[in-house]
């Protein structure tokens, strides 16, 4: 588990892993990064309080390196990664090895069941649980078990881990997705369990969900300059929103201030109607009885989706023009995150 600033979840997120049962002995591995909210304080008593958490310090903050000191300092065969802003169900560890076992894949993955307490959280979870929102993974409520493309945290076999060469450290997100095309390439499966579920917890505000969502479409851009079509086609539909909406905004201009012929002014207007198509369905996803418990929950639905979107998608134009380079995800650094009832 890599971990920075998480003081109002590392807890919880322990408790559960430590909850599960299984046939043999198990550890937790935490990766700190250099947190500045309490948050190793809260980890090094969960160790004093239960010999099974061993502590790893992850100087660099990167997830992918985190991930790679906490599987080198792991002992046993299997990894099972988890995330400090997640829960496990009870009995996911126990189901994940059976699958593992039984289907002979290389990751086993489940369900991420985004959930949230107040009404943007709630609304960020609405927007991840619905292929509106973040595209139609299998991870993102899928129901059929079988083969995938990749694996949301995934429980692993180390010694495939070992032979394809860990996280690739130079990605830092999008680093699971690489991996498991790195496994696949290997001739292993990478499989979907739906009965597999994780309760994921999004982020607490406004600009941390666009911070996040930026730096993660960066790297998916990066992504594509490296892997090219391997990458499926739902990831180009936020960029190609973004160049949408921007020769909207280019044709306003120009159709505002003469510059275009009335008759090259009206073909162009047909930019706009996939504007307006996007504009009402997400009116209709606010709306509709997924929006929310109140009117509250429906505004910030209202507004969660084209943030996630549109900062994706930028991110994403950024990251295959440029590359994402030192991009970083800077939503969970720096102030303390807000509380939890």
């Amino acid at each position: 588990m890599p971990v920075l600033n998480e003081v109002d979840y590392l807890e919880r997120a322990v408790r559960t892993v430590l909850a599960q049962q299984i046939d043999g002995p198990s550890e937790i591995v935490l990766a700190l990064g250099p947190s500045t909210d309490g948050t190793d304080d809260v980890a090094r008593a969960l160790a004093a309080d239960d010999e099974r958490i061993v502590l790893v310090g992850n100087p660099g903050a990167d997830i992918p390196k985190g991930l790679n000191l906490a599987i080198r300092a792991s002992r046993h065969p299997t990894i099972v990664r988890v995330d400090a802003h997640s829960e496990l169900s009870t009995g996911y560890a126990h189901r994940a090895l059976e699958t593992l076992a039984r289907t002979r894949a290389a990751n086993v993955g489940g369900v991420m069941r985004a959930d949230g307490r107040t009404p943007f959280q709630r609304a960020v979870a609405r927007a991840y649980n619905s292929p509106i929102g973040l595209g139609g993974a299998a991870y993102h409520g899928g129901t059929h078990a079988g083969e995938a493309e990749s694996a949301y945290l995934g429980v692993m076999r180390r010694a495939v881990l070992d032979e394809v060469g860990l996280f690739d450290e130079s990605i830092r997100r999008g680093e699971d997705w690489e991996l498991n095309l790195r496994i696949r390439r290997a001739g292993y499966r990478v499989w979907f369990d739906p009965t597999l579920a994780v309760t994921y917890w999004p982020r607490e505000s406004w600009l941390r969900l666009a911070r996040q969502f930026r730096a993660t479409g960066a790297w998916r851009g990066e992504l594509v300059r490296r892997y090219g079509r391997r990458n499926a086609v739902r990831f180009f539909a936020p960029p190609a929103l973004v160049v949408v909406i921007a020769l909207a905004v280019l044709t306003g201009v120009l159709q505002a201030t003469g510059i275009l012929s009335a008759w090259v002014g009206l073909a162009a207007s047909v930019v706009y109607l996939p504007v307006i198509a996007y504009a009402v369905l997400l009116v209709a996803v606010a709306a509709g009885s997924g929006g929310g418990r109140g009117w509250r929950d429906k505004l910030w639905t209202l507004a969660v989706l084209p943030t996630m979107h549109l900062s994706w998608g930028t991110g994403f134009l950024a990251g295959l023009l440029a590359g994402a380079h030192g991009t970083v995800d800077t939503s969970r650094l720096g102030s303390r995150n807000t509380p939890l009832p």
